[in-house]
C-alpha cells in the first residue's frame, strides 16, 4: 500500500483510491451522493483532504454490513462541520442501526429455513410462496397449489345445456 507523506495534505483520486481499496469509480459515484467531498484545482483535477480516507472507510464499513447509502449520507450530515467520522461516532451511529441489521438477519434466517421446503412444495405460485410472499397466512397453514372456491351464482352453477349434472 502506498505511502502518502505526512507533508501531503490533499490526495489524488488515485491516492485515495489505492489507499482505501475504493474503486475511482465508486469514489467519483460516493462524491456525486454528497457522501464525500473534494476541491478542483486549476486543472479541473480532483483533490481530496486526507481526513476523507476514513471517511471512505466509514461508508465501506456501513455498506458492507448493508447500510443504504441515503442512511449514510444522513448520519454523515449529523457530524458538526462535516467532519472526519471518530470511534465515537461508529458506536453511536452503528447502535442506531443495530434493531435494523437484526430485522435484517431475521428475515434472512427465515428466507434461508424455508429455501429448501419452497424448492420442494412445487406450487408455481409467486401469490403463495413463503419466499415471494413471505407474509401470506394462508400460505403458512397450507403448501403447494390450491384451487380458491369461488362462490358462484345459481346460474353459474348449472350445467351447460346439453350436459347433465353428476
Amino acid at each position: 500500500m502506498p505511502q502518502i507523506p505526512e507533508k501531503i495534505h490533499e490526495l489524488t483520486v488515485g491516492q485515495l483510491s489505492a489507499r482505501s481499496g475504493a474503486a475511482v469509480s465508486a469514489l467519483h459515484f460516493y462524491e456525486s451522493k454528497g457522501l464525500i467531498s473534494s476541491r478542483r484545482t486549476a486543472g479541473n483535477q480532483r483533490r481530496y483532504s486526507r481526513d476523507t480516507l476514513r471517511r471512505v472507510a466509514f461508508v465501506r464499513a456501513a455498506q458492507r454490513v448493508g447500510i443504504p447509502l441515503a442512511t449514510i449520507r444522513e448520519a454523515l450530515a449529523e457530524l458538526p462541520e462535516e467532519r472526519t467520522p471518530t470511534r465515537e461516532d461508529w458506536a453511536r451511529l452503528s447502535e442506531a442501526w443495530r434493531s435494523e441489521l437484526d430485522e435484517r438477519i431475521k428475515q434472512l434466517n427465515r428466507l434461508r429455513d424455508h429455501l429448501t421446503d419452497c424448492i420442494g412444495c412445487g406450487c408455481l405460485s409467486l401469490a403463495t410462496c413463503v419466499l415471494s410472499n413471505p407474509d401470506d397466512v394462508f400460505g403458512e397453514r397450507q403448501t403447494g397449489s390450491r384451487l380458491m372456491v369461488e362462490h358462484r351464482t345459481a346460474r353459474a352453477a348449472e350445467p351447460p345445456s346439453g350436459t347433465t349434472a353428476e
